[in-house]
């Protein structure tokens, strides 16, 4: 298969599988098996993103105001990045790179220098993404970063989404988080993973995602059925990531997103500055952060 190349979009390719990233927002928009089976949801009307990168912030700030020394800047919900066109610093043909930096433009939401760098490799197993956050700045850099990609629920045809499942590396028995107009609630509630196992249903997201905030896995499997002995078949796995983050529309949208995180919405009733916010990064002038997640996959 031929590598596709605009300035808008490139696409990498190993053994059986493609996928295509795009310059708006460093999204992947396509995973693609050559047996024709496509892994990520196709950003239809039902929600019009496929996996996009929340940067600086995870989730929502109170009436999207972000406050420091003394200013308010206008924040929305997860961040500028998936709304900004990086630059492409390579593109080869199992590997790209993306980039963006601070602008005028970002500094009037977000008074910080930074640079973030968005890496994608892919091999015949799976997609790799490492993100690196740069501090370019002099002062300490308060960040969050997360993935929020989208997969097609269910991954073919004819299977019942109630047939799938989520199946964590590790027993999730820690209470989970929800919220409450985007901003994460004071009370926890128990977990809805049975051992490692968080059965599917569209009315597990009646209460918006479901957010671990004391995940003890650094893995997932999303398969019909608790093992991936049949049918296609997804695999996240992360590093430098704290919290998971699992969403989709309880109207019946045909998508599920697993979203490795690290920080995540305002608490309710948080009324302080940007750098007091829970679940931050704080990176020191002219350090870095670097986190990553892995996308591996079967079509039988």
């Amino acid at each position: 298969m031929e590598i596709v190349m605009t300035d808008d979009t490139h696409s990498i390719r190993s053994g059986g599988l493609t996928a295509t990233i795009k310059a708006h927002g460093a999204e992947m928009c396509s995973l693609k098996s050559d047996a024709g089976l496509e892994f990520v949801w196709q950003a239809a009307p039902a929600w019009p993103r496929h996996a996009p990168l929340l940067f600086p912030i995870v989730g929502r700030l109170a009436n999207d105001e972000l406050r420091h020394r003394g200013k308010t800047y206008r924040m929305t919900q997860h961040g500028f990045a998936r709304d900004s066109r990086f630059t492409w610093a390579e593109r080869g043909e199992s590997r790209c790179v993306l980039v963006l930096e601070d602008s005028e433009t970002t500094r009037a939401l977000y008074p910080f220098a930074f640079r973030l760098t968005a890496t994608y490799a892919i091999d015949d197993a799976g997609l790799d993404l490492s993100l690196t956050i740069a501090n370019t700045g002099k002062e300490t850099l308060p960040a969050s970063l997360g993935g929020h990609p989208a997969f097609n629920w269910p991954l073919e045809p004819g299977v019942s989404k109630e047939d799938y499942a989520l199946t964590f590396a590790n027993a999730e028995s820690s209470p989970v988080r929800r919220l409450d107009g985007g901003l994460l609630r004071a009370a926890t509630e128990p977990s809805p993973v049975s051992g490692t196992v968080l059965p599917l249903s569209e009315s597990l997201f009646v209460d918006d995602a479901i957010i671990f905030d004391r995940i003890d896995s650094n893995s997932v499997l999303y398969a019909a059925g608790p093992s991936a002995s049949s049918g296609p078949w997804l695999k996240m796995s992360w590093r430098g990531f704290r919290e998971l983050g699992v969403w989709s529309k309880p109207s019946g949208a045909p998508f599920l997103c697993i979203e490795p995180w690290r920080g995540y919405a305002s608490p309710a009733g948080f009324d302080g500055a940007f750098s007091d916010k829970p679940g931050l990064m704080h990176i020191a002038a002219g350090a870095e952060e670097r986190l990553s997640f892995r996308i591996e996959v079967a079509s039988s």
